[in-house]
């Protein structure tokens, strides 16, 4: 037996007892008469002693000699500690060691293996599995863990089954590029790693399993951001003889359940906002709705006063920054020069200050009088205090501008509060969207969504109107989960797959199986797929996922601790009748 107890666990009511503890040096403290180890594991440290006058010399030499994270094994007596350290549980006792066994020596760690470590994140990716031993990394697997659990937990309960799907597929058009993996035993033919496991989840509902669930990993050749992984996880979910309110109703169940037993928060009421009430008032369909800013659109009230900018603008909107009348004039043209940064785009900013005297004044005081403030004051519903901020220009550029705008602006002035928790559903967003490169529309979602009802004919006339039946769960300005109801009978698919551009030919060749299945009776049905990777990481109150991820990527799609991607050997290339054709 290794250890009788963990590094966390003894108290002082184990004074006394003979115990065993194996773990990692944290760090020693050698005063030459008397050494001390903080002793670590999973659960917590333990201050091991070694004192010169019940330690044999031998033994002393040894606890001198160990270096960081050796891993030993001590066998000794509780004692109580001296000097005690409150902010530990194990702080009112130390272990007087009789015997220490060096189980493994260590080379001095490449970065510090504490809270707040020396290491940037390059070389911490490089040696992940150094960096999975500070407290912050860990937590973060068992939080993700805890999470995990109580979603199968609640999901089994309300009558899911778990069903696992293959990941040896074959390639559909579902938005973004597939990895595809060469078959050895089909010469010239590929398999294609899920993005989702979408088309099985349908066949299943086929199939009769009725309520389906999987925790399932997904995979996305697509380019990389922090917050998105080439490898992610899904919590893919599947209801049948149901229609969208059933949906709604149940993962707003196990949302209010995570952040229950998880975060100890109470959530009743998940607000519904339309996808284009969503892009009017926020400029994105995932809106942060834990603080105001909703934009208020200035064309009415700013257009025809001999001002060209505001005149030859698509759309002039606003947002009142409170209190940001405060802001003096160099923070101001800090903020503007923000928004005019490649990554934001926005050719300059107006703006307004809401004086307390009731008066105005703004960058534009040549063009605009008092009265005029006043009504963009009102259309922003800025208040004596407040900072009106104007963007002009094309009507989508100019939203997404304002939009990260606003999430900037709430972040100095810390509106996003990672333990206050708003959820919303926005609905009904676009069934298609036109693609510029392609001249043709793509489903916004994916093909198998279906329209809302009573606008399949608009099809014909208008295919850019069509809503879809479709619904995203966002949470503190992040998606974290989306689906829609799925077209179920063969006739309509086929209409869908004909509005998409598929000739009949490629949509028997990418979709047969399915469209086959909806021939022997497929029940009405739909789903959500939440990002459990976005999901752990808001509910720990992060912005980024990869410390909730074991062994992540970087933003290129590499692992650096296992260099891969890598090349193969011309053997292997052989045997899959592979030939690369690589750019110089």
């Amino acid at each position: 037996m290794y250890r009788s107890h963990n590094c966390g666990e003894l108290r002082a009511t184990n004074i006394n007892e003979e115990v065993t503890l194996a773990g990692w040096v944290q760090k020693s403290r050698d005063k030459g008469f008397i050494v001390w180890i903080d002793l670590r594991d999973r659960y917590g440290i333990t201050q091991l002693v070694f004192d010169e006058e019940r330690t044999s010399k031998t033994m002393m030499q040894q606890a001198q000699n160990l270096g960081r994270e050796f891993v030993i094994q001590v066998k000794g007596t509780v004692i109580e500690r001296a000097s005690k350290n409150p902010n530990i549980p194990t702080g009112n006792i130390e272990i007087l060691v009789s015997e220490l066994n060096i189980l493994n020596e260590a080379l001095l760690p490449p970065f510090t293996i504490e809270d707040k470590t020396d290491g940037g994140e390059d070389i911490r990716m490089k040696y992940r599995y150094l960096d999975i031993r500070r407290n912050p990394v860990k937590n973060s697997l068992i939080f993700r863990h805890k999470v995990t659990q109580e979603v199968r937990n609640y999901l089994s309960k309300e009558g899911f089954i778990e069903v696992e799907t293959p990941y040896l597929i074959k390639s559909t058009p579902e938005g973004a590029r597939d990895f595809v993996v060469p078959s050895r035993m089909n010469e010239g033919q590929f398999y294609a790693l899920p993005q989702s496991p979408q088309t099985f989840k349908q066949l299943l509902m086929v199939g009769g399993m009725d309520k389906y669930f999987q925790i399932v990993k997904c995979f996305r050749d697509e380019d990389l951001r922090a917050d998105r992984q080439p490898e992610f996880t899904q919590i893919d979910c599947e209801m049948a003889f149901i229609e969208q309110e059933d949906i709604l109703n149940a993962f707003e169940g196990l949302t209010r359940h995570l952040l229950k037993e998880v975060n100890g928060v109470d959530i009743e009421k998940f607000p519904r906002m339309l996808y284009d009430d969503a892009m009017r008032l926020y400029g994105n369909d995932k809106p942060d709705i834990r603080f105001g800013m909703a934009f208020g659109e200035l064309n009415a009230v700013a257009q025809h006063k001999d001002f060209g900018v505001f005149n030859n603008a698509e759309l002039v909107v606003g947002i009142a920054v409170p209190g940001g009348n405060s802001y003096t004039r160099k923070e101001i043209d800090k903020l503007i020069d923000w928004v005019k940064r490649p990554q934001v785009g926005a050719l300059g900013m107006v703006y307004s200050r809401c004086n307390d005297d009731g008066t105005f004044k703004s960058s534009v005081d040549k063009f605009y009088d008092q009265d005029d403030l006043a009504k963009w004051a009102e259309v922003t519903n800025a208040k004596a205090g407040d900072l009106i901020c104007v963007l002009s220009g094309d009507k989508d550029k100019v939203r997404a501008q304002l939009s990260a705008l606003r999430m900037e602006l709430a972040e100095r002035l810390g509106l996003r509060k990672p333990d206050e928790f708003a959820p919303l559903w926005v609905m009904d967003f676009p069934l298609l969207e036109w693609d510029e490169d392609t001249e043709r529309y793509h489903a916004m979602h994916h093909p198998f969504t279906s329209p809302k009802t009573g606008q399949l004919e608009l099809l014909k006339t208008n295919p850019g109107d069509v809503k879809a039946n479709a619904y995203d769960l966002v949470l503190n300005g992040n998606e974290i989960g989306g689906g829609s109801i799925r077209i179920h009978d063969k006739e309509t698919q086929s209409l869908m797959f004909d509005y998409l551009g598929f000739t009949p030919e490629e949509a028997k060749a990418q979709f047969g199986f399915l469209m086959d299945a909806f021939q022997y009776g497929a029940p009405p049905h739909g789903g959500l797929a939440f990002g459990l990777d976005r999901l752990v990481a808001i509910l720990g109150g992060q912005e980024t996922i990869r410390d909730f991820i074991a062994f992540p990527k970087n933003n290129s799609g590499r692992d650096v601790m296992i260099d891969a991607p890598a090349p193969i050997d011309d053997e292997q290339l052989t045997e899959l009748s592979l030939k690369l054709n690589l750019k110089s």
